[in-house]
């Protein structure tokens, strides 16, 4: 589907409006930033995130010098029509600090920490430090992960039979991580898993 602009967004005397920039993927906010009438054409046109800086005074698009760039998927504006709402896909952090949002990891949801981990994942995958577990699993293979994911499934069932709740949670996040590598090794993304989850919602 083509990006298309909202119908009754406003800008205001300065010929700005708010933008929010929100991850497809976990539904995190990665940071906020201002638009004007050609800064969101541009969007519209490259489905690539363009802001108007008040500091510079000038139009910007993300990633220009960093290569941190933002794939738009959608734009909405708010019920009053005076805020914009970006959804995108970050190639890289969203702040200019390193950090993938700019508001700190404490503002991470479920989700975001999860695809956090995926990245994590990815990177150990593609340089393979010495002494890296998670590189150890890889390259044992598919197999080897199919076989932690039953094993870690199967101590999962044995806490949740009498263990503390804090035991079972630590079995729980054993899980969740092997799924994830072998999610990795089929080349399946964490926000697949969460679309079939939202279109099941949807029914």
């Amino acid at each position: 589907m083509a990006l298309t602009a909202p119908e009754g967004l406003r800008f205001d005397s300065a010929g700005l409006a708010p933008v929010v920039v929100q991850d497809r993927a976990s539904g995190d906010v990665l940071m906020l930033a201002w638009t004007d009438a050609q800064a969101l054409r541009l969007t519209v046109e490259t489905e690539q995130a363009h802001f108007w800086s008040r500091s510079r005074a000038s139009l910007w698009r993300k990633g220009e010098t960093s290569g941190n760039t933002l794939r738009v998927r959608a734009l909405a504006a708010d019920c009053d029509g005076d805020a914009l709402l970006m959804v995108v896909e970050p190639a890289g952090p969203a702040c200019h600090t390193g950090a993938r949002t700019c508001f700190g990891e404490d503002a991470r949801s479920l989700a975001g920490m999860l695809s956090e981990l995926e990245r994590v994942i990815d990177d150990r995958a593609r340089t393979r430090p010495e002494g890296s577990y998670t590189a150890r699993v890889l390259e044992k293979g598919l197999d080897h992960s199919l076989k932690k994911v039953g094993e870690e499934a199967t101590e999962l069932v044995i806490a949740m039979k009498g263990d503390t709740a804090e035991r079972v949670a630590e079995e729980a996040a054993d899980l969740l991580f092997h799924v994830l590598l072998a999610l990795a090794q089929r080349g399946v993304r964490v926000a697949d898993a969460l679309e079939a989850l939202r279109r099941r919602r949807g029914r």
